[in-house]
C-alpha cells in the first residue's frame, strides 16, 4: 500500500474531517481512508451502503414491517 502526503490543506476541512471521523468513530486518518475510497472507487461505496442497510435492518427484526404500498395508499386517503 501507498503513502500519501497532504500540504496546504485548509484548517476548516481538517477541524471538518475530524469531526465526521469522531462521529465515526474512526481515527482521522481512517476517516479520510474511507472518503478517498468511496470517492475513488464508486462500487466500494455501494458495498459500504449495504452493509449499513443490513446492520439498521437487524436492528428491527423483532418488528412487524409495513409494507410502503399501504402506508402510501393510507395517506392518499387523507
Amino acid at each position: 500500500m501507498g503513502t500519501l502526503t497532504i500540504r496546504n490543506l485548509d484548517d476548516r476541512v481538517i477541524e471538518t474531517l475530524k469531526a465526521q471521523a469522531k462521529a465515526n468513530h474512526r481515527s482521522l486518518e481512517g476517516e479520510i481512508r474511507h472518503a478517498l475510497t468511496q470517492r475513488a472507487d464508486p462500487l466500494g461505496h455501494l458495498a459500504d451502503f449495504r452493509d449499513r442497510t443490513r446492520q439498521l435492518r437487524s436492528l428491527t427484526t423483532e418488528r412487524k414491517q409495513t409494507d410502503s404500498v399501504e402506508l402510501l395508499r393510507e395517506d392518499r386517503k387523507r
